[in-house]
């Protein structure tokens, strides 16, 4: 059989298992999660066929049929594909990325992110209220590195409202903010207080 070259190959309408190499190779680089359009624009295939692909691929690392489950699993999130860590080895690969990269954010950055993240959007003086600290640095290291970004300019006050960016859904593995956890459960209600002045 005669090798096919990559021009050959461009203009080959793709067969269902090369559509989905295809896809693995684009999804194996992506540092965001890609929509079907996008990933059906690139490959010069209908979005049906791509769907389908992307269906396949999911139950084959899910260890479907005769295969392996695999280590990682190709999951929907943010309105768009992307491969992630299977949850089962989370803990592996945090050890592995913390040894190799231990750069994380602070307890102050975390703090200020999850602020933002539940009473978004919000401006950095309301942040600063609720922790009772200054958080300007912290801010501009959160929005540095793209987790959160200017929402809107309040025009009477001039303050600047934050909001969370994409890249943390991204980097949580969710589709929307309303999968983030609900906080009453976690808060004191301060019954046992009230109870004392009874």
């Amino acid at each position: 059989m005669p090798e096919l070259t990559e021009e050959a190959v461009a203009e080959t309408p793709r067969a269902p298992v090369d559509l989905e190499r295809a896809l693995e190779a684009i999804l194996m680089v992506a540092d965001e999660p890609l929509p079907l359009v996008s990933l059906a624009t690139a490959l010069g295939s209908p979005i049906a066929a791509v769907r389908q692909s992307i269906e396949r691929l999911v139950a084959d690392y899910d260890g479907e049929g005769d295969g392996p489950m695999r280590g990682f699993e190709l999951r929907e999130v943010g309105g768009g594909w992307r491969i992630y860590v299977r949850p089962a080895f989370d803990d592996v690969v945090k050890e592995f990325v913390l040894t190799q990269n231990p750069t994380k954010l602070s307890q102050a950055a975390l703090e200020t992110l999850a602020v933002i993240a539940y009473k978004q959007p919000i401006s950095r003086g309301s942040v600063a209220a609720i922790r009772a600290v200054n958080v300007d640095s912290v801010v501009r290291t959160l929005l540095g590195r793209g987790l959160i970004q200017e929402a809107y300019t309040d025009s009477e006050t001039g303050a600047i409202h934050y909001e969370t960016a994409p890249l943390l859904l991204t980097s949580l593995g969710i589709n929307s903010l309303d999968e983030l956890p609900k906080i009453s459960p976690l808060l004191v209600d301060g019954r046992d207080g009230f109870d004392d002045l009874s």
